[in-house]
């Protein structure tokens, strides 16, 4: 069985971890209504519709 000859330090072994920790952008999508840059499976901002359905009232 293969052993490591020198110690991994906690700097190197914590930086190839932390590759997993990395913040993504969040996906965004269309509002078929207006047309306006939403996020998926939530309510338009702009014009207040979700799926085809009015849920709740603009100003």
């Amino acid at each position: 069985m293969a052993v490591p000859k020198k110690k991994t330090s906690k700097s190197k072994s914590r930086s190839r971890r932390s590759s997993a920790w990395t913040l993504k952008d969040p996906s965004r999508s269309v509002c078929p209504r207006c047309g306006a840059s939403k996020l998926p499976h939530v309510v338009c901002g702009t014009c207040g519709w979700y799926k085809d359905r009015h849920a709740f009232e603009v100003d």
